[in-house]
């Protein structure tokens, strides 16, 4: 698989990463087991086979268990750490006593110690902020992210849907360098595109510019995609209460894909990666099939035209 540099770090990271939120399977309190580590392996081992090197953590993914479940790649390999790289999140907790964001000191520290252990590891390749905290103390974030780097438990940091604005509030105290912005991002969730498209135009879905696009190219920040598959709706796992628009842009997609000889992973991997970003894809789905045709997608190079034609129909609304 093709690799490229990851922001400004020194991260040669594959084209497509691997997203690991459910390989454990289960948000509940259900203990590890040998079926549920092989099935989680497995879905490891097939992303390796494909020439993926990055995979996507958070310290909130199945209450932890995907962290766990993945350190026993080092069990069939134990050299494999040095080969592969890892990132993980942190800054979202759960009750008791509520649901909250935080990018405290004390809690940033305690998750990546936790994530650390969980992962036996001695340190993590990529920490992201998960979700804005309207409380943040950029000071306070910049002493954990000094402790995190002094002490060689974190390499390079990030964030996780944030704002252009969110993201140059937070730099301003940072020794470290953002390399990386993790969005959601599909063909029918395009709000980093629409904002620069619908500026300037009486349009409800506009609430504000912020170009997140614009500033990560300019500062080299990675933008990475998270459900890059739309949850498999536009590729056999359609929802009940889908309107008519995704459904057709269901079918477009598999109609491309029969065209290229692909599945229709493939064509979605492929439209987001389209984009002169570089936007880094993250598929998290634990189906071997469906890994090896997210893959397929560096095979395929989408016209201007057939990346706008998915495009309008993913939008479901005509351009200015």
């Amino acid at each position: 698989m093709q690799t490229y540099r990851l922001g400004i770090s020194d991260i040669d990271t594959s084209r497509i990463g691997y997203g690991c939120m459910n390989i454990w399977g289960s948000w509940d309190d259900t203990s590890l087991n040998d079926d549920d580590r092989a099935r989680a392996l497995k879905s490891l081992q097939v992303a390796q086979d494909r020439g993926i090197n990055f995979f996507d953590h958070a310290d909130i993914y199945c209450q932890g268990k995907s962290e766990e479940v993945f350190a026993e790649l080092w069990k069939r390999s134990p050299n494999l750490r040095a080969r592969i790289f890892i990132q993980t999140k942190c800054g979202i907790r759960f009750a008791p006593p509520l649901h909250r964001f935080d990018f405290s000191f004390d809690h940033i520290i305690t998750s990546v110690e936790q994530s650390l252990q969980r992962l036996r590891s001695d340190y993590i390749d990529v920490l992201l902020l998960l979700r804005p905290d309207p409380l943040v103390d950029p000071e306070e974030v910049a002493r954990a992210f000094d402790t995190l780097h002094n002490a060689g438990k974190v390499r390079w940091f990030g964030v996780s849907n944030h704002t252009a604005a969110q993201m140059e509030f937070l730099q301003k105290c940072l020794d470290q360098p953002i390399v990386v912005n993790q969005v959601e991002f599909n063909l029918i969730h395009t709000h980093i595109l629409d904002e620069g498209i619908l500026f300037n135009q009486d349009n409800p879905r506009l609430t504000r510019n912020e170009a997140v696009i614009e500033y990560c190219r300019l500062h080299n920040i990675t933008l990475q995609a998270w459900a890059p598959l739309a949850t498999g709706r536009l590729s056999g796992k359609p929802h009940n209460n889908d309107d008519i628009h995704i459904k057709k842009t269901a079918e477009l997609v598999a109609q491309m894909a029969v065209e290229k000889g692909v599945q229709p992973e493939a064509i979605l991997i492929a439209w987001s990666s389209r984009h002169p970003a570089n936007i880094q894809p993250l598929p998290g789905t634990t189906k071997a099939e469906r890994i090896h045709a997210a893959c397929e997608a560096e095979h395929i190079n989408l016209t201007r035209e057939e990346w706008y034609g998915l495009s309008l129909a993913g939008r479901s609304e005509a351009l200015p």
